[in-house]
């Protein structure tokens, strides 16, 4: 770096300061001083203390927490270490973007965040060569000039969101930055030197993973923030969301309350999402009410109490009630998982004279559509054991509807679903109530596990629902939730696609044999299920 410094400033004292030359150079030069090469903040090395911080500004989120403590605990021991980097994956609201805060400050160390949402010119990383006019360095290393460390806490917001374009390929250029066995060589093309980024510790943010480029994911360590349940966001309100929103509308501790169970309601009636951003607004929304009362001094009641939730934010927006319901013959409940959380989802199926066709409606993707062929194929290969007609198949259509059409949907985990709503709708048994299912089926009768089910699981909290049916090799997803956020719901484990119409319909293979062994069959199938 020395040398390319001195030669530039041997070149412009040749050049003439009228020549539009000189001012690039200048500004070059200018730019390499400005740069942290040799600049760092001493990291904080208590751990205990770190832990603190982190705790007090972030309620939950463990894993998140114990991997920043490890990271520390290796940098401590050792002195030195290439810095990984870290992708925080999981809905909007939950605290990815500001959990990169607290660790700035509770290692000590200076925060930048650059946003990546809609980024499509590949110069925005990498910088424009100097002999263009305008050019600048690329934003990386633009905010290492304004940060004035080389070791700084680096937020990539949104890596699932960049674009690509004729002006290049921004994810292919942050192979480089996000690699630490490349990044200590990072080439700006405005610097047309190597500048050392492996002391940077990058932390990137993401909704989804399914639009980030595989070689670029490969570069990160995925850590997932799945969605609160309704325990977690009380608590995340009662310690940070109601006294920041109180604090933000000019009120005092003593002039508003809000009541655990007014807030309980807020949670489960006017909210439906993963994270806790909307649940901060209606907060707000209540804050704003009650100020503009003390403000015009007005009466009013210091405790707010579900009674009045109606008169401040209106008439409720959700409601459970819809999910518990006892459905009839051929309606089923899904679980799906969303970039927001998890997703409660009705499949309706419906018998019509005619030649044995089947209708799909409800924008629906090509692997949903799949798990209905599928579905079908099953019933028809078991259609004896389900005491179902065979020749009733070639003389009726069956139209499947997943309801909310405007919405996409695609994945296998509606298999189970689409199985147990067309061998209700063809046996004419309702399913059980309150029963929730997610889970991929095969043509062997098997179901294969999914992906997404603790949101899934607090989706179906959330909507009221008692029961849950997944896939035996899920087990292992459900036991690493903590215990109090699934209270109260029972779970089924199945391998067979046969063991879930026994749980869900109450249908076991013995029922061809008449109803004496219908009778033994089920009894003897409903104790297996309940061990």
């Amino acid at each position: 770096m020395l040398e390319t410094f001195q030669r530039e400033v041997n070149k412009l004292r040749r050049v003439n300061p009228q020549i539009a030359e000189y001012a690039i150079g200048l500004t070059y030069l200018e730019t390499l001083l400005d740069l942290p090469w040799l600049e760092f903040t001493k990291d904080n090395f208590d751990l205990k203390r770190v832990k603190q911080v982190l705790d007090r500004d972030h309620y939950g989120l463990t894993k998140v927490k114990e991997r920043i403590l490890e990271h520390l605990a290796v940098l401590k021991l050792k002195g030195d270490m290439k810095a990984p980097i870290l992708c925080l994956v999981g809905p909007p609201g939950v605290g990815k973007t500001s959990l990169g805060q607290s660790i700035g400050k509770a290692l000590k160390r200076k925060y930048v965040r650059m946003s990546l949402g809609g980024l499509h010119d590949e110069a925005e990383i990498r910088g424009h060569r100097k002999t263009y006019i305008g050019a600048m360095p690329g934003r990386i290393i633009q905010s290492l000039k304004k940060a004035k460390t080389g070791n700084p806490v680096f937020i990539l917001d949104e890596i699932d969101k960049v674009g690509k374009d004729f002006r290049g390929d921004p994810s292919s250029a942050l192979l480089e930055v996000l690699d630490p066995e490349q990044n200590t060589t990072f080439y700006d093309n405005y610097l047309e030197l190597e500048y050392d980024l492996s002391k940077v510790l990058f932390i990137a943010t993401a909704n989804s993973l399914s639009t980030i480029q595989p070689a670029l994911l490969d570069r990160m360590e995925m850590i997932e923030i799945a969605g609160y349940s309704r325990e977690e966001k009380m608590e995340i309100a009662k310690r940070h969301l109601i006294p920041e929103q109180r604090k933000e509308h000019g009120l005092k501790p003593n002039q508003v309350k809000i009541s655990a169970k007014a807030l309980a309601d807020i949670i489960k009636h006017y909210t439906a999402e993963s994270g806790v951003r909307n649940l901060n607004r209606e907060i707000g929304s209540v804050m704003r009410n009650i100020a503009k009362k003390v403000a015009m001094e007005e009466p009013y009641e210091v405790v707010v109490k579900p009674e009045h939730l109606h008169d401040i934010l209106g008439p409720t927006k959700f409601d459970s009630e819809v999910y518990t319901t006892q459905q009839a013959p051929g309606v089923a409940i899904g679980l799906a998982w969303t970039s927001v959380g998890g997703e409660i989802l009705f499949i309706e199926s419906s018998l019509n004279k005619g030649s044995g066709r089947l209708q799909l409606t409800g924008n629906l993707g090509d692997v949903m559509k799949e798990s209905a062929s599928t579905a079908l194929s099953y019933i028809k290969a078991h259609a004896a054991e389900l005491d179902i007609d065979p020749e009733r198949f070639d003389k009726t259509d069956i139209h499947i509807h997943v309801p909310e059409g405007a919405i996409p949907k695609d994945g296998p985990s509606a298999g189970v679903t689409m199985l147990t709503a067309i061998t209700s709708v063809f046996t004419q048994k309702p399913v059980k109530s309150f029963l929730a299912m997610t889970g991929e089926i095969t043509l062997r009768g098997k179901v294969l596990p999914v992906g997404g089910i603790k949101e899934k699981i607090l989706a179906a909290k959330r909507a009221g629902l008692r029961e849950v049916l997944l896939c035996k090799e899920n087990e292992k997803h459900v036991q690493e939730i903590e215990a109090e956020y699934i209270k109260g719901i029972k779970f089924h484990y199945v391998d067979r696609m046969s063991d879930v119409l026994s749980v869900a319909l109450g249908i076991t293979p013995a029922q061809k044999n008449g109803s004496n062994g219908m009778a033994k069959g089920k009894k003897k199938k409903s104790a297996a299920v309940e061990k």
